[in-house]
């Protein structure tokens, strides 16, 4: 076996010195201060934003428990001690129970059959390709442009003609068609997203469209219906305009017709805390829906994204 010998060092002349090889020192990496800067700006920006949503709300949940002089003596300090009886009187005189209750009726009926109609038609449209296909889910993309204030004075009228004026089930339906665009264009989104593999399986199994569909497709796109229900069950329970228009009933009013009312008439009464005690009680069912389903929240949103 053949090794390789160091050569010998030369011997050094007279009065001269060996010196050792000058290897040059790696430089310091240069700290991005660019990148820093960002970073700070950004993070204030954030900052400054959550106190100006959070603020408002902890001032409102704090106002709902004064009583109405200390809302004008000392509206920023705590209160000294807490007026549970504005809850009870905004609750049983104000009517906010049978406010709340129509509410639940009609965003729960209409939640419902908004994921269900939604998912069934973005899965086709995700799935499945027939003459039509683009065109039909063009219509669901140009419904979400379509502003709503156009289509309230024919809207009316189908509602009457049908019979279903001042119903709890004809509010559903209008909530469930003017939720669907959004729901058919963020699920189809979703649904291409999905293994086409297992779906293959289920089929080679000898399980129909309609059993795969329920009980493969659906549960995995069990994130993206829960962003999406997240997403309609805010703008439903805000919703205001179309109550307003197709719901004139006292009795079947909900929630956002009732703080109106109740901001109408308390506010004439000089009543300011059962006023914040009702917008409290209307804020938290959205706020806790919001903090149990926040990391299904997130994960729908950027499941999209990764394929």
């Amino acid at each position: 076996m053949k090794t390789t010998e160091t050569p010998a060092p030369l011997p050094a002349e007279s009065g001269a010195t060996v010196s050792k090889v000058d290897v040059p020192a790696p430089k310091p990496a240069r700290q991005k201060k660019g990148g820093g800067v960002v970073n700070l700006f950004s993070h204030g920006v954030l900052i400054i934003w959550a106190i100006m949503v959070v603020m408002p709300l902890l001032w409102a949940v704090m106002t709902s428990f004064k009583d109405d002089r200390s809302i004008f003596d000392s509206p920023w300090s705590l209160p000294h001690t807490l007026h549970f009886d504005n809850w009870s009187r905004a609750w049983t005189q104000a009517n906010m129970s049978d406010y709340f209750l129509n509410t639940v009726l009609v965003v729960g009926g209409s939640l419902i059959g908004t994921l269900i109609l939604g998912s069934m038609a973005a899965y086709v449209l995700a799935r499945f390709d027939f003459p039509g296909n683009r065109f039909i889910y063009y219509l669901f993309v140009g419904g979400m442009s379509f502003p709503i204030m156009l289509a309230l004075v024919p809207l009316f009228y189908v509602v009457n003609n049908m019979g279903l004026l001042n119903t709890i089930h004809g509010l559903i339906l209008v909530y469930i068609a003017y939720s669907l665009p959004f729901t058919v264009f963020f699920l189809t989104a979703f649904f291409r997203t999905l293994p086409t593999s297992v779906a293959e399986a289920a089929f080679v199994d000898g399980a129909s469209h309609t059993r795969t569909f329920f009980q493969i497709m659906l549960p995995m796109a069990k994130p993206g219906l829960i962003s999406v229900g997240i997403f309609n069950f805010l703008g439903q329970w805000n919703q205001y305009m179309l109550p307003t228009v197709l719901n004139t009933d006292p009795d079947k009013k909900v929630l956002t017709q009732g703080l109106v009312q109740l901001a109408v008439s308390q506010g004439y009464k000089g009543d300011w805390s059962g006023l914040f005690a009702g917008l409290v009680m209307a804020m938290l069912p959205v706020l806790a829906a919001y903090i149990v389903f926040q990391r299904q929240v997130v994960q729908g949103l950027t499941a999209g994204a990764l394929k």
